[in-house]
């Protein structure tokens, strides 16, 4: 039987209150840990539906259910170390997907990483 839990309020073990809305508020709605090299994968995710590689260290996360607006929060991270200069950032935010690049160096030239995260924080449609 399908059931539904009404609370504006939690209690933790030791007594104090967390109102349900900064659970809600402060929760990921999706996020992903993605292979970007040779055949691209997600590892383990939530709300990602799949992959797109554009070309070297670009990448587009597709999400199962879309954000409200293109306002949402990213983490980003990555295992891509070139002297200390790797970096991943955010292409473009769309309410269906996120589009992001791994890089190095002065010219920011897109580089395949073994590892790609990111985590996303906002509204669901």
């Amino acid at each position: 039987m399908a059931g539904k839990i009404i609370a504006d309020t939690l209690e933790t073990g030791a007594g104090a209150d967390i109102a349900t809305s900064y659970v809600v508020n402060g929760s990921a709605k999706a996020w992903a840990n993605m292979n970007g090299t040779g055949t691209i994968a997600l590892r383990d995710s939530l709300n990602s539906s799949s992959l797109t590689d554009h070309s070297a260290g670009i990448y587009t996360t597709s999400w199962t259910s879309s954000f409200a607006d293109t306002e949402y929060a990213t983490t980003t991270a990555t295992n891509l170390d070139q002297a200390y200069s790797g970096d991943m950032c955010i292409v473009t935010h769309a309410t269906g997907s996120l589009k992001h690049k791994t890089y190095y160096g002065a010219g920011h030239a897109g580089t395949d990483a073994s590892i790609n995260c990111h985590t996303n924080f906002g509204d669901l449609a």
